[in-house]
């Protein structure tokens, strides 16, 4: 039952209930109608997206992937990891109707009712690699987020095919397969750029050994300017290959300084960001940046991840190749899956999590 809308969430757990419990999530607050943002939401002042701190003439860099294997080409994927890490990609081999249906797949699966959405929650869910949630970890976060997301980790056809939902399932497998090309060629630049000339089975395994897809929903919000999204973070991924609508609202930071970018919706593209995996394995020369996502309070927005990791199970560090020639490493080896419940064991805070792994 929804809560009556004179002060519906003074207490948190009321929210809770009506969030989490019954997986209502921030869309089910949404369409309350609300007319200010529960208190729960509201962020500290110094997390909020301050507009006089965004550079409007600046861009990340936008490259076109029809001649991937062009030394120019090459050399622009190279530079823009390495000083921006970010950079959007065009022309590149994902069909556009394969990114069309998965964001209506997207839209779909956050259409069914509540209780069926509830089914892959953390208290429901058949499995752990089937995760329908909201905000961040609630459980660890002085601020909740305003958005709710369905994780879906990749183990095998099999397995997707009898656990996630059946409104999205292909749309995303078709996603993550279609995308495994793209992702391949990226990673084989990346790679030369550090003068690592052959990915062998191993080192493509380390590099991509798991991937996570998010489908992630941000509704309307009473009060925009009071919350956030998605709170300032880089991402735990190798790389991380991002699907979004026509609405906008992510935000990068700058190299230096306070200062944040839009990322430009572009139909038909592909947002690409490093992530501190590939930061630890790069040994600091390709960056992972904070990254964070506005609320909107005219259009609910979604967006698509795909999470490309190495496995739980690796360790991960500087690649051999690179202390071998010389290099100093400024990372230690460290699990994969130690560094990962490391992200998500507290709030999102920025770059921290990569302190984990320095020496």
């Amino acid at each position: 039952m929804a809560p009556t809308l004179a002060d519906p969430f003074h207490d948190s757990s009321a929210l809770r209930e009506f969030v989490i419990n019954q997986g209502n999530g921030v869309k089910g607050l949404s369409e309350l109608g609300l007319t200010a943002l529960p208190k729960q939401y509201i962020q500290p002042l110094e997390e909020r997206t301050c507009m006089s701190n965004v550079v409007p003439q600046e861009t990340i860099p936008i490259i076109d992937m029809s001649n991937w294997e062009d030394p120019r080409v090459s050399k622009s994927i190279c530079d823009a990891a390495s000083k921006w890490g970010f950079f959007q990609i065009v022309n590149h081999d994902v069909p556009i109707q394969v990114l069309e249906n998965v964001k209506d797949a997207t839209y779909k699966f956050f259409g069914l009712p509540a209780e069926v959405k509830n089914k892959y929650s953390k208290d429901h869910s058949s499995s752990n690699n089937v995760r329908f949630g909201t905000s961040f970890t609630p459980q660890a976060e002085k601020a909740l987020e305003w958005k709710d997301y369905l994780s879906l980790f990749y183990v095998s056809e099999e397995q997707a095919s009898a656990l996630w939902p059946s409104i999205c399932r292909d749309q995303v497998l078709d996603y993550m397969k279609k995308s495994e090309i793209v992702i391949k060629q990226l990673l084989k630049v990346l790679m030369k750029g550090l003068n690592v000339n052959e990915i062998d089975d191993t080192k493509e395994s380390l590099l991509m050994g798991s991937m996570r897809t998010n489908l992630n929903y941000y509704p309307k919000c009473p009060n925009p300017e009071l919350t956030v999204g998605v709170g300032r973070h880089s991402d735990v991924s190798t790389l991380t290959i991002l699907l979004q609508d026509e609405i906008g609202g992510l935000f990068v930071r700058e190299n230096e300084g306070d200062n944040w970018i839009h990322v430009p919706p572009i139909k038909g593209s592909l947002v690409i960001n490093v992530g501190d995996a590939l930061q630890i394995m790069s040994n600091g020369r390709y960056r992972s940046v904070e990254h964070r996502v506005v609320a909107n309070g005219s259009n609910n927005r979604i967006s698509v991840p795909i999470f490309v990791n190495p496995r739980p199970a690796d360790m991960i560090g500087p690649l051999p190749e690179l202390i071998a020639s010389g290099e100093k490493p400024i990372y230690k080896q460290v699990l994969y899956s130690d560094y990962v419940k490391h992200f998500f064991r507290k709030a999102h805070d920025g770059k921290k999590t990569v302190g984990f792994a320095e020496l």
